[in-house]
């Protein structure tokens, strides 16, 4: 009796452990969705933007000719999502991302940095934990916050707070 309920016990783990990695590589799958909407370049109508390292260089701050100084080579304010395609939490900020990026569209512009293939760009900034917001106010200083909310309304008034305060106050 003891081998049979044995059994059953290791025959119920091993189903289990199947249906869980079905269902995480479902969840990926939904989870990449969202990231077809991110494009190479900005525009008026919104959608985040995916920076590559040469890109960021060129649009957004040259920390190889000028890394002790910041200087934002942008014409907007503009938020920069730190994030990785494994993290959880990224893939829920990534859809409200992209509605407060059409939302400001012309206001603020929204960029993403894959932390998996821009390193550089991550380490530059200290990425140690994603998600991670960059938010660039047009003059002055850069901030950067962490983390999302505990639920999807709160997380977007998070973001919209912030745009107000940090980056469209001088505006």
């Amino acid at each position: 009796m003891k081998k049979l309920v044995f059994i059953l016990a290791v025959a119920v783990i091993s189903l289990q452990s199947c249906n869980a990695s079905q269902a995480k590589n479902k969840s990926n799958e939904k989870a990449e969705a969202p990231t077809e909407s991110v494009s190479a370049k900005a525009s008026d109508e919104g959608g985040s933007v995916k920076l590559t390292k040469e890109k960021f260089l060129s649009e957004v701050w040259d920390y190889q000719n000028s890394p002790q100084e910041w200087n934002f080579k942008g014409d907007k304010p503009a938020l920069i999502d730190f994030y990785a395609d494994w993290c959880g939490p990224c893939k829920i900020a990534s859809p409200i991302l992209e509605e407060i990026s059409k939302e400001y569209a012309g206001k603020i512009t929204v960029y993403k940095i894959d932390t998996q293939v821009e390193r550089e760009l991550a380490g530059v900034f200290g990425i140690s934990g994603i998600p991670a917001f960059l938010y660039i106010p047009k003059d002055g200083k850069p901030v950067m916050t962490s983390g999302i909310a505990r639920s999807k309304e709160d997380t977007k008034q998070m973001f919209k707070d912030n745009i107000d305060k940090i980056l469209l106050t001088s505006n």
